[in-house]
């Protein structure tokens, strides 16, 4: 067990796949996530791309709109996602953990490789493990690239999300 590198959120966008078993409902899907300073929107897609779920969170709080174009809102996602979605989306730790980087907030135990990569982090009642990592790149303006998870699983008692990350995107805004 090491210590944790430390960080705040950066501003990031990916595009890959999603699995969630448990809960009261299972998903198996797409997904579009743009995090930034002031908010997060996340789109979960069906396997041929429609948009089944559009969540928005801001400073106001976290709203979520269906296919069927419902509108709920909550003040924060993980009661919203259950109520609505049947599972607990925990993105207050998640926009840490997708950068392999223990949220701030609470506790956390991370377990290194060989290489400093993180193999695997627990905290707030989930255990994250790193499954596999998009290569690093060495250009002749930076040593290394830090390395970008490329494969995720979140388990929590009886809930268990896994992630694809198929493209980052970094710095980005919304």
């Amino acid at each position: 067990m090491a210590s944790a590198p430390q960080a705040k959120s950066a501003n990031f966008g990916l595009i890959g796949r999603v699995s969630v078993k448990g809960g009261k409902e299972s998903f198996a899907g797409g997904v579009q996530w743009h995090h930034s300073e002031g908010g997060d929107e996340i789109l979960l897609l069906s396997p041929l791309g429609q948009t089944l779920a559009q969540i928005q969170r801001t400073s106001d709080g976290v709203h979520l709109k269906t296919s069927e174009h419902e509108n709920y809102y909550a003040t924060d996602v993980e009661s919203l996602t259950e109520r609505i979605l049947g599972w607990r989306l925990p993105l207050m730790g998640l926009q840490y953990w997708i950068q392999s980087v223990n949220s701030p907030a609470t506790a956390s135990a991370i377990d290194l490789d060989i290489d400093g990569r993180v193999v695997a982090m627990r905290q707030d009642g989930w255990e994250i493990s790193y499954l596999s990592y998009f290569p690093t790149l060495r250009t002749q303006t930076t040593q290394t690239q830090t390395a970008r998870p490329k494969l995720l699983m979140l388990k929590r008692s009886d809930l268990q999300i896994k992630l694809i990350i198929d493209n980052w995107n970094f710095g980005s805004s919304h």
